[in-house]
């Protein structure tokens, strides 16, 4: 690809590679004459600057010079008087040689011109820097004669040997080694190049092809090794390039072959030892690789010869060429099609030639529209490849691989290259605690760990924690809850007995006379019994005329018309329940409850009922509670701040049946109502009632960003909540859900990452459906290759692909739909079941204590939920169904734009006579209307707002479906679940979930509505909704 160009009879040199911006410095050539016939010479510097993108390049300083010129050469010499610019140097005619101070030339301001020196006898076609000491110069003219300056002396220059080889010749070229600094060659007409040795002062060795046909135009060294240089041939008969290695300087190592006539130059690229560029006289610039000996780039056909191409010193991939047609040109290896540089030159003349109205477009003739496309180079180059590298591989493998210590030269061939894999560990206190865990799992004494877990913690939030998960392996479960939560029996005993001795000391209270009373009847009891004694010493014939007791006091019956004569005509005729309305009203609330224990269970309870409502005490809803056993009111209605009393009343009068449920209900609201305050208490709920689920998303809200060690604290409380499930319903009991399988998905992941395999896979459930707990336990499997023993590979978790073009028929459509049908998905089972990490040496035990968790298997065979990611979201309070009032669904207001929608299709709809939406789904349509609601008052575009009408309609499909009862229970659930993020305004969470659902389902089933559904609710987070 051309970068730039420059119209000049010149040679050129590039800056060196220190140098920034770069330059390119042009010198008139010697070689060529205009139409004027001026010998006079011109020195111009441009700045090559690519951020431009115009073909132009801008000049920065000229001079004019006295001769023109055969050679340019730019070193780096920057020491005594010279500025940073460097050295220009220059040989003309005569043996002139002038060196120019670049600074001098750039800023226009002192003498530029350094030193002139005419010790040649001849022109000076050949200059080369030292590549080591800048201070030094080569230079070579005519009868072989071949100068070394030292540019902080410049009165006498050295030479590297005599001149006594006959016959003399010409220099075409000179060529300082790339890695012995005292080494020089030189290349002659006759085919030949010596080598010198500037220690001795002779040369070392001549190269010579014995063809005797090599006219050599140029050499290079080998940037890398040391004894290898190439030559090229200007002869037409003989165009070739031999690569020679002195070692063995019999014949060359190679000969490059492609180009028609004879070879005007070669540069060989610093940054890429096997690149070589050469131009020739059959108007072609190639690009040769060394190593295979092929063209790697070719540029199109020139109009004229190039004599030389240089590479960029700075810029690799940039290289100039310098032809006799009197333009100077810039390239790219990287290649491109000339078709943007015409696209540019023609908007360049159409910018010129347009006056305020653009022209007609461009009709290009075929043949000239169909551009030369130059391909890049076949292979990266050097500069573009990594000398070193490192990547992180599954299971915390560390792959990297890196340059040889030796250098490329002193390595035998073949060279291996070693890549070194390691294991990295970035975690040892994860490993630690994990190994505890893992022995505590598989030995069964989770006791301990739980007690040395206790005596660790230092928060009293853990610690609690901790006690509770404790006590779920234990018997009698439930009293030590209540224990842990300060309510213990024995000491309420010893408190009570204590109260009543205070009692006794205190003389006349209502108790002390209570207990005269007590003594009374004692005493009168005595007396009647030591009378009865008597009476059955006496005669027997006064026996039934001694059956009435003598003494007693006859009692009357009130028969008066006040309060005391209707309650006992009442009781005379048995009706208990006015007698007991009667006593309620006179606030004799003793003989009220006494009568309606004698008229049954229905009138107790009314009496109750009315003395609980009439007696306004502090202690009365407690006894309300009770006596009534309405515990979901008291979960809902009691303070916060009594938190601890409603879970010990929960434990100890709730069914075992209804206790989860009751459990999971406080705990929710102490997340809900309390902000940040109860959310670590709430924790002790789901404990009791053994919701794994639930205290995952609990810790995910104290833990928005979980670190590795909380993930690994999170893991052991629910692998210890497990363990005491499984005990309770055996192995096969109640499987994680969505928030708890992402976080064994992402702990797995983490051991994995620090190279503990084995362990990571024995923490995923084995039956799970979801997609990346399945590539993940696919990939697990595999990388312990035959380290997994005793284990059956795991199915495929990725979707097959047939590769290779078919044509399209019904055929391959219908046999593709099987292929599709057959392996999709597994659907996760209706039932859940609970899982711990496999070990062989768990046995499962069923004991015979009572628990907390009794009824828990029941309940959670209906509450299911969909796979996903789920961390901060509360959690339904039963099947399907989620917090709040059921008339809220009658009441609810209904969204402006649904109304909108409903009268644009009132038509439609009549004819339809569409069925109702189940109670259980309707809580989905309410959510999704509101959402659209909202989205549509802060939507600010037209363009969202009719996206948001077009979501409407189209959800119209999903309630179609729910209304037919068409949609599988794990879409359902998954719907569910979108709508109770919704409702904490978590679209995020939501989109998570959508994801999940889409992945873990048929789509055929879920197309018509859930594109719609994920539309919406990134509007919603869009809108931060």
């Amino acid at each position: 690809m051309k970068l730039k160009e420059l119209e000049r009879q010149a040679v050129q040199v590039w800056s060196p590679a220190s140098q920034y911006p770069v330059y390119l410095a042009t010198g008139t050539s010697a070689q060529q004459l205009d139409a004027s016939f001026s010998t006079d010479g011109t020195l111009e510097i441009f700045e090559v600057d690519f951020r431009d993108p115009s073909l132009d390049l801008k000049r920065k300083g000229v001079l004019s010079a006295s001769s023109r010129f055969h050679k340019l050469i730019w070193g780096s010499f920057g020491s005594g008087l010279l500025e940073a610019s460097g050295v220009i140097a220059g040989g003309g005619d005569n043996g002139m040689l002038t060196l120019y101070n670049a600074t001098h030339i750039l800023s226009s301001g002192k003498e530029p011109v350094i030193a002139r020196r005419q010790k040649h006898s001849g022109a000076v076609r050949a200059l080369d820097f030292n590549p080591f000491q800048g201070n030094l110069l080569a230079s070579g003219a005519n009868d072989s004669e071949i100068f070394i300056w030292d540019l902080n002396n410049l009165s006498v220059p050295m030479t590297p040997g005599s001149k006594s080889q006959q016959p003399l010749e010409d220099i075409k070229a000179l060529s300082w080694n790339r890695q012995v600094q005292h080494i020089l060659s030189s290349a002659h007409p006759s085919g030949k190049a010596v080598v010198w040795d500037l220690r001795k002062n002779e040369p070392i060795i001549k190269v010579t092809d014995h063809s005797n046909r090599m006219h050599c135009s140029g050499l290079a060294w080998h940037p890398d090794v040391a004894t290898q240089l190439v030559l090229c041939s200007e002869d037409d008969h003989l165009p070739v390039i031999q690569l020679w290695d002195l070692r063995f300087a019999s014949s060359p190592l190679k000969v490059l072959e492609s180009h028609s006539r004879g070879i005007l130059s070669v540069s060989w690229s610093q940054a890429d030892a096997e690149l070589l560029l050469s131009s020739a006289k059959d108007n072609q610039i190639l690009c040769w690789n060394l190593g295979s000996s092929e063209v790697v780039y070719k540029l199109p056909t020139l109009s004229s010869w190039c004599f030389d191409v240089q590479w960029c010193p700075r810029d690799p991939l940039v290289f100039s060429a310098a032809s006799f047609d009197g333009w100077i040109n810039l390239y790219s290896v990287m290649g491109r099609s000339w078709e943007v540089q015409q696209m540019r030159q023609a908007d360049k003349i159409s910018s010129s030639f347009s006056k305020g109205q653009p022209l007609p477009p461009l009709q290009v003739p075929k043949q000239v529209a169909q551009a030369s496309l130059i391909p890049p180079l076949k292979k990266p180059p050097k500069w573009m490849r990594r000398p070193a590298g490192v990547s992180f591989a599954f299971g915390g493998k560390l792959v990297t691989f890196g340059l040889p210590s030796t250098p490329v030269h002193q390595v035998p061939q073949p060279c291996l290259r070693l890549v070194f894999i390691s294991q990295v560990t970035t975690e040892p206190e994860l490993l630690t605690q994990s190994a505890e865990l893992q022995e505590a799992l598989g030995s069964g004494n989770l006791l301990n760990y739980c007690q040395n877990k206790i005596r660790q913690s230092s928060l009293q939030s853990e610690k609690m924690l901790w006690q509770f998960l404790k006590v779920t392996l234990e018997k009698d479960s439930r009293m030590k809850f209540l224990k842990l939560l300060g309510y213990s029996k024995d000491e309420l005993q010893k408190k009570v007995a204590t109260w009543l001795r205070s009692d006794l000391s205190l003389g006349e209270s209502p108790q002390s006379k209570g207990d005269d009373l007590n003594s009374n009847r004692q005493q009168a009891f005595s007396i009647q019994t030591s009378k009865h004694t008597t009476w059955e010493a006496s005669a027997s014939s006064a026996f039934f005329d001694e059956l009435i007791p003598q003494n007693m006091t006859p009692w009357e019956i009130p028969i008066t018309e006040d309060t005391e004569g209707l309650l006992s005509r009442a009781l005379l005729l048995g009706e208990l329940g006015p007698a007991v309305e009667l006593c309620l009203k006179e606030e004799r609330f003793a003989d009220a409850i006494i009568l309606a224990q004698a008229g049954g269970s229905d009138l107790l309870k009314q009496a109750q009922e009315r003395y609980l409502a009439e007696k306004k005490t502090g202690i009365a809803p407690l006894l309300a509670c009770i006596i009534q056993k309405n515990w979901k009111d008291m979960v809902h209605t009691c303070s916060l701040k009594n938190w601890r009393e409603a879970l010990a009343l929960l434990l100890t009068y709730s069914e075992p049946e209804k206790f989860p449920e009751l459990c999971d209900r406080l705990g929710t609201r102490m997340e809900q109502e309390s902000g940040w305050a109860l959310t670590s208490e709430a924790r002790l709920c789901y404990v009791c009632s053994g919701s794994v689920e639930r205290l995952v998303e609990c810790w995910a809200k104290c833990q928005p960003a979980s670190s590795p060690m909380a993930l690994q604290d999170l893991m052991e409380k629910v692998m210890v909540l497990n363990r005491s499930l499984e005990l309770l319903w055996g192995p096969d009991g109640v499987s994680p859900g969505p928030a708890t399988t992402y976080r064994i998905t992402q702990y797995a992941n983490l051991l994995a990452a620090q190279g503990n395999l084995a362990t990571a896979m024995s923490y995923l459930p084995s039956d799970c459906a979801q997609l990346p707990v399945q590539q993940l336990r696919d990939r697990l499997f595999h990388a312990q290759g035959s380290g997994v023993s005793g284990q059956q590979s795991p199915s495929f978790p990725f979707p097959r692909v047939v590769v290779g073009a078919t044509p399209y028929s019904q055929e391959t459509s219908s046999s593709r739909l099987k292929f599709q049908s057959s392996h999709q998905v597994p659907i996760l089972p209706p039932r859940p079941r609970i899982f711990t990490p496999q070990s062989s040496l768990v046995m499962p035990l069923t004991p015979s204590h009572p628990s907390p968790y009794q009824g828990f298997r029941m309940q959670n065979t209906s509450d299911y939920r969909p796979s996903g990611v789920q961390e901060a979201q509360p959690l339904p309070l039963g099947p399907g169904v989620r917090p709040g009032p059921q008339d809220s669904l009658k009441n609810a207001p209904v969204p402006k734009g649904n109304l909108q929608r409903k009268k644009q299709c009132q038509q439609p709809l009549e004819k339809i006579n569409r069925k109702e939406l189940p109670p259980e789904h309707q809580s989905l349509k309410i959510s999704f209307e509101a959402l659209l609601q909202r989205c549509s008052q802060s939507a600010t575009d037209l363009k969202t707002k009719r996206k948001l009408d077009e979501a409407a309609q189209r959800l119209e499909c999903l309630y179609d479906k729910l209304c037919e009862g068409t949609l599988s229970p794990p879409v359902l659930a998954g719907l569910h679940e979108i709508a109770r993020c919704v409702d904490a305004g978590s679209s995020e969470q939501g989109l998570v979930v959508h994801a999940q659902v889409v992945g873990c389902s048929s789509f055929s089933e879920v197309s018509s509505f859930m594109p719609v559904l994920k539309s919406v609710l990134t509007i919603a987070h869009k809108l931060h909704i």
